[in-house]
């Protein structure tokens, strides 16, 4: 079982726990939503995302996506507190990922503009774009910088060469293997840190959209200060991420407690 079918299954687990001990459902989300209806829910959900990344840290890039795909856990790494009580949609379509998440080819004005449209400020979309420090990625999302960019047939010129040539071994030119992936943030690829800052300033950030950073000075100069200031990144990066949890909230009746995450109940 891959390990993103078996962080489902383990989820699904911790959803019908939910479910079995929720008397009422309230409208409003809170840090302890469950704490009266079901004590153990949030311990539940940490101990079991802890035992899952011990297996796989790739779990922890995955719960971010999932964050970002209108998700709730009381995440690790960063000990901050989720504010609980959100109920899953009836409709789930692939399709609307792709048109509400930034693709990883967008410059920094267009990636500005993405994030405006949900909400968040230029300096959050920035923070927020530090959450490629953990996790990996297909070569198909930055290939174009390796070869033939822009119909130059070479190299996109701010990427570090030596960089360059390592993604180029990684990720020969002609390769139709769709599961070739390379970590984001090389040096740590499984710990939340500022060293996806530190490879922005260096030319080593991978996708079009991470190094387009450095070519805003205003948000040149938020990469140089998360780099910089670690843990001011990382209470920035816990309010943009809890902001993000207000999202598209469905409560009260709205919605419903999946018996199984991956259907609707019938």
């Amino acid at each position: 079982m891959s390990s993103s079918k078996k962080l489902i299954t383990c989820l699904s687990i911790i959803l019908v726990v939910v479910l079995s001990c929720t008397q009422s459902v309230h409208s409003q989300l809170q840090v302890g939503f469950y704490m009266n209806s079901c004590t153990f829910a949030e311990f539940i959900v940490k101990d079991e995302v802890r035992k899952a990344f011990i297996q796989d840290e790739g779990v922890a890039a995955g719960l971010v996506r999932l964050h970002f795909h209108d998700c709730f856990v009381r995440t690790g790494g960063e000990g901050y507190y989720v504010p609980a009580g959100r109920r899953d949609g009836r409709t789930s379509l692939a399709s609307e990922a792709s048109t509400n998440l930034p693709p990883p080819t967008l410059d920094v004005d267009q990636l500005t503009q993405s994030f405006a449209n949900k909400g968040f400020t230029q300096e959050e979309m920035v923070t927020l774009s530090g959450a490629h420090t953990i996790g990996r990625s297909h070569c198909t999302s930055f290939s174009n910088r390796l070869n033939n960019f822009n119909g130059t047939r070479s190299q996109d010129p701010s990427l570090d060469p030596m960089y360059a040539a390592r993604l180029k071994e990684q990720c020969p030119q002609g390769s139709t293997d769709p599961n070739l992936v390379v970590p984001m943030n090389p040096s740590s690829p499984a710990v939340t840190d500022v060293g996806y800052y530190i490879d922005i300033l260096a030319n080593r950030g991978l996708f079009t959209s991470d190094q387009t950073l450095m070519r805003n000075p205003i948000t040149a100069n938020q990469v140089n200060q998360n780099a910089r200031n670690p843990m001011l990144w990382r209470l920035k990066f816990a309010a943009a991420m809890l902001k993000m949890g207000q999202l598209g909230v469905l409560t009260g009746n709205a919605g419903e407690i999946r018996t199984n995450c991956r259907v609707i109940n019938s």
